[in-house]
């Protein structure tokens, strides 16, 4: 009967034991998936090597890479910043008469499942207009993104100094100090 006792009583610990490992590598995963704005990791963007463009006013860009690593296409539908009275996501292409131009993209950028996005100069960014303070080479710059899956995604992007990109904004003269 001691026998019995004891086997039972050492079944009773090691099942003690690995329902309490079980309960920490639970609450351990759960706190490693609660990542950007409070969205698990599976079903949002990360944003990388983010940056903006240095300027005294007006206009600038942000560029980077955006990974989407869940199995479905991911949109983002619109930026915002407090930095600017206004942001928009912008593509570049060539229009009629040669010239590069950037303009609003319709229906916001695609992240395909399991892939990225890079905005670039002179490609796909995220346009910042209406910048009524200087943002100097070290700023950094906190923009929030908003996804067709009703979250967002907020990151910090450092300030660079940039002599490239010029476009023209499509539909308008003014020059964005945006183009290589």
């Amino acid at each position: 009967m001691n026998n019995t006792l004891n086997k039972f009583r050492i079944v009773a610990v090691l099942a003690a034991g690995a329902l309490a490992l079980t309960g920490c590598s639970t609450a351990a995963s759960s706190d490693r998936a609660d990542t950007s704005a409070g969205e698990p990791a599976a079903t949002t963007i990360t944003a990388s090597d983010m940056w903006v463009k240095a300027v005294d006013g007006g206009m600038t860009a942000a560029f980077g890479m955006l990974e989407n690593p869940t199995d479905q296409d991911i949109t983002v539908l619109s930026a915002s910043t407090s930095v600017s009275d206004m942001s928009e996501l912008h593509e570049t292409l060539e229009n009629d008469a040669g010239d590069m131009v950037m303009r609003e993209i319709d229906g916001g950028f695609v992240i395909p499942a399991g892939g990225t996005l890079m905005l670039e100069p002179g490609a796909n960014h995220i346009m910042l207009m209406g910048v009524s303070a200087p943002i100097l080479a070290g700023d950094n710059v906190t923009i929030t993104l908003t996804l067709d899956n009703d979250s967002t995604v907020e990151f910090s992007a450092p300030a660079k100094d940039y002599s490239g990109a010029n476009e023209n904004y499509e539909g308008g003269d003014m020059d964005m100090g945006m183009v290589e």
